[in-house]
């Protein structure tokens, strides 16, 4: 699976849950993007996609696009067997970091949860913090008028963006460097994980789009 062509590469985007961070209409954007990069893409609103491990091998990515809820324990064992045994992984802000919060074997597997977004919705700047990577090579610290997700993160991510806190709002967290973009292994699948992209326009700041699909390329590679 490893050494395919794009034009044979498969990917499955399964959307849902709350529908304030449209995941539909995200899906939708990332779907095109691939489908642009020469990906056979499957779109599906059940989480009973993740149900079947032997045919979720067959993908080389999993975009989970499904905010809040609730998983079942056969849904989610599906999803974490298939990406360990090799399946990219690639997602983005409450779609895949405030997903099933009852679940912490799946968020270990995200390496972080949210827990915070101080302000809601206000200006702040991600910066590049690792300019040698391919999926923020070439790019700059840039800015955003979203969510600043506050995170409780796994220390063996791989961080390569960052954002930190003014205290404008709890003045306890000012200075505080949190991550944005990492990524990281799942057993042998690779992970990776952007907090941007509350609604769907938060994808008209072009490096936010862009760290995406870099980042969901890099997963499926």
């Amino acid at each position: 699976m490893r050494g395919m062509t794009n034009q044979s590469k498969r990917a499955l985007m399964c959307w849902g849950g709350w529908e304030g961070h449209t995941p539909k209409q995200s899906t939708d954007l990332f779907a095109g993007l691939l489908r642009e990069a020469g990906y056979a893409v499957e779109i599906s609103d059940t989480l009973d996609s993740y149900l079947d491990v032997d045919r979720l091998r067959t993908f080389n990515l999993i975009v989970p696009a499904w905010t809040m809820s609730t998983i079942s324990k056969a849904q989610e064992a599906g999803l974490l067997a298939a990406i360990k045994s090799g399946v990219g992984v690639a997602g983005w802000h409450g779609t895949m970091g405030d997903s099933f919060r009852q679940n912490v074997e799946y968020q270990f597997m995200v390496g972080g949860q949210w827990v915070a977004h101080p302000g809601n919705i206000i200006d702040y700047t991600v910066n590049i913090v690792d300019h040698a990577d391919p999926i923020t090579s070439g790019l700059s610290d840039f800015h955003m008028h979203s969510e600043q997700y506050y995170m409780h993160c796994d220390p063996s991510n791989q961080v390569l963006a960052t954002t930190t806190f003014d205290g404008s709002v709890n003045e306890w967290i000012a200075g505080t460097v949190m991550p944005v973009v990492w990524k990281r292994r799942w057993g042998q699948g690779r992970v990776f994980y952007c907090s941007l992209g509350h609604v769907v326009t938060d994808f008209d700041v072009p490096e936010a789009r862009e760290i995406v699909r870099r980042g969901m390329l890099w997963a499926s590679t």
